[in-house]
């Protein structure tokens, strides 16, 4: 019979062996102590106790040797009859349990990027399908990845309906996980209080463990937030750590020409015509590119670089290159310029470099101009000459050279050939951080915006909008205000959409500044202030010359709301409304006919018709609203000349 030495049954071996150990020393002791022996026969029975106990161990190891013998016998014995049946220790199910575990790993992992691979080539809705079926069985099998993409489909509505509670659920059991993704996604769930309760405080919690957790978005987001002051003190030197890292992360992508700009639509500029395809977006620049990559006619970098349309070829790129060179164009020479400063089928020649760059930038190209500045800046061939760099560096960015805007912030943020100034660099860290591959929600913002899926439109718009893009905080609130969306309370909308117009006016958005002002006058989201919508609106005048901004301040002059009357002042703000813009024209020209009318009434009442014309006490007569009443009556007035004009 085989016994096997648990840990249990082997402290019960130790016990037994310490009790006799003990009961035998016991009775030793009282037998010498009953014969009066010598300490010299004490001395010889201890030694023959010690000699005892060592007996004892000595069998207890043989008898384990013999058992492990028999085992090893009969496992012999049953190989050969085919007819072995395994002994499975604690240890052995272990590796079994870890090895299933990998496996499912393994599988798990395979099946989301092969899903990853068919989204990115998926052309079409059961293609798309597809790839999410793959993802949902990835998750399934416990893949982080697969499961964060779910969660993202089921609070954007991508291919499915929206379901944000199932989405904070998995999110909830991500964070859980540790996920950092997870953790950015509660955090501006809770911003909103999209789905669970509206608190900043707890929001701010889940953005500092996503952005420690390598969450590029939870940084971005505390970067602006530092950066406005946004429920953390404004602190402009860690918005510079945070936007720093971002743009560090981008600016490395942008190296590998990873990633298109889209093009940002304003909803409120166009409410009446979003079902028209005039702009040209994200995916129809993509498409276009990969036409003209498809017949080779795109611009011949992309010889030098490779893509799936257009093999890599330095000798292809150098044969283009120069023929466009020769004919002055500054792409070629640009590409010459790339040849010989990397080293692509060539030797490195830092000299020819340079000049090619020269050349191309003097025609003003602007990725040679960030080439230029680039070798000053590194000292790449040519001494290190910061204010050069930044001669260059500066040239490309007023053409929105990424790279270019980058190494500026670099400069700026590290006093390196200029006065560091942690304002500036932070300015153009966020620039870059903006051109991430995030910013494609807005093109599907857009499009579910166009299809009247107000939610899924919305949670995407919030979303940038809380990382500072100041289209989409203006988008937000644009449709928050028209209170079609419903995954927020009624009583949220006018107060969330005026913080959106707050944010989207710091950044310098003249509408959004005007809007403000409006919010305050209707006590839209806060209460009735006169003076503040004055504020505003002078604001907007001041800084941006709104004519909408001088028409509103000219009423509230007017009629006194919020400041002292001043017809005079009133007349001359409506007189420059119509001077800047004219669409201004109409409502101007109807604006002071009524005030000159209501200027003429006041004289008649005050010089000659003081007691004929008492009954005329219009508020009384006509209520609040006198003044529209006055304003319907000329417009009917001017239809009736007009028609009988045109007769």
């Amino acid at each position: 019979m085989l016994f096997e030495c648990t840990p249990k049954s082997s402290y019960m071996i130790k016990k037994v062996v310490h009790h006799v150990t003990n009961t035998e020393a016991e009775k030793h002791h009282k037998k010498y102590k009953e014969r009066n022996v010598t300490s010299k026969s004490i001395l010889k029975d201890r030694k023959n106790l010690s000699n005892m106990l060592e007996k004892r161990k000595l069998l207890k190891i043989i008898h384990h040797k013999e058992n492990d013998m028999e085992k090893k016998k009969i496992q012999r014995k049953e190989k050969r009859k085919g007819t072995q049946v395994p002994i499975f220790s604690k240890r052995y199910i272990k590796h079994l349990k870890r090895q299933a575990r990998r496996n499912r790993t393994m599988e798990g992992e395979r099946l989301f990027e092969l899903g990853t691979r068919v989204l990115k080539h998926s052309k079409s809705h059961k293609e798309k399908e597809e790839a999410f079926l793959l993802f949902a069985r990835a998750a399934d099998m416990g893949n982080l990845k697969a499961m964060e993409t779910m969660a993202d489909a089921l609070l954007f509505g991508d291919l499915h309906p929206q379901n944000i509670s199932a989405a904070i659920a998995l999110y909830e059991s991500l964070a859980n996980e540790g996920s950092h993704k997870a953790q950015n996604a509660l955090g501006f769930l809770s911003s909103y209080g999209i789905g669970i309760e509206h608190n900043q405080a707890k929001a701010l919690v889940y953005y500092t463990f996503g952005s420690a957790g390598g969450s590029m978005m939870s940084q971005m987001i505390l970067g602006y937030k530092y950066l406005s002051g946004i429920n953390v003190l404004q602190n402009c030197e860690a918005a510079l750590f945070h936007y720093k890292n971002v743009a560090s992360y981008i600016a490395d992508k942008l190296e590998k020409n990873d990633g298109v700009p889209v093009e940002k639509v304003r909803l409120a500029e166009r409410p009446e015509n979003l079902s028209t395809n005039s702009e040209i977006l994200d995916w129809d620049v993509y498409q276009y590119y990969r036409f003209l990559a498809e017949r080779g006619d795109i611009q011949i970098q992309m010889y030098l670089e490779g893509n799936p349309a257009v093999p890599q070829s330095n000798i292809t790129a150098f044969k283009y290159f120069s023929m466009a060179a020769n004919k002055g164009n500054a792409i070629g020479l640009h590409g010459l310029g790339l040849i010989y400063f990397h080293g692509k089928g060539v030797p490195v020649n830092y000299p020819e470099a340079l000049k090619f760059f020269q050349k191309a930038a003097e025609k003003g190209w602007p990725n040679a101009q960030f080439q230029l500045g680039f070798m000053y800046y590194s000292g790449s061939g040519v001494w290190k000459d910061y204010k050069l760099a930044f001669k260059y560096f500066y040239l490309a960015s007023q053409s929105g050279q990424p790279l270019a805007i980058y190494y500026l912030a670099e400069m700026y943020a590290t006093g390196t050939g200029v006065l560091r100034s942690c304002r500036t660099a932070v300015e153009l860290y966020k620039g870059v951080c903006e051109l991430g591959r995030w910013a494609e929600k807005f093109l599907t913002a857009y499009f579910a915006y166009k299809d009247g899926d107000i939610n899924s439109s919305l949670v995407q718009y919030a979303l940038l909008a809380e990382m500072g893009y100041e289209v989409a905080q203006s988008n937000s609130a644009f449709i928050l205000e028209s209170q079609m969306a419903t995954i927020l309370k009624k009583d949220q909308m006018y107060p969330m959409a005026l913080l959106l117009w707050h944010r989207a006016a710091v950044q310098g958005n003249a509408f959004a500044r005007i809007k403000i002002g409006d919010y305050h006058y209707y006590g839209y989201g806060t209460k009735k202030d006169y003076q503040t919508a004055v504020t505003h609106y002078s604001i907007a005048v001041d800084k941006y010359r709104s004519a909408q901004a001088m028409f509103n301040l000219a009423y509230m002059y007017e009629h006194g709301l919020g400041i002292s009357k001043d017809i005079h002042l009133a007349r001359r703000l409506y007189d420059l409304a119509a001077e800047t813009s004219p669409d201004a024209h109409i409502p101007v020209f109807l604006a002071l006919l009524k005030l000159e009318m209501m200027h003429l009434i006041k004289d008649f009442r005050f010089y000659k018709y003081n007691m004929k014309w008492r009954w005329l006490k219009l508020e009384n007569t006509l209520g609040p609203n006198w003044d529209l009443f006055f304003i319907g009556l000329i417009i009917v007035l001017l239809i009736i000349l007009l028609r009988n004009w045109l007769e």
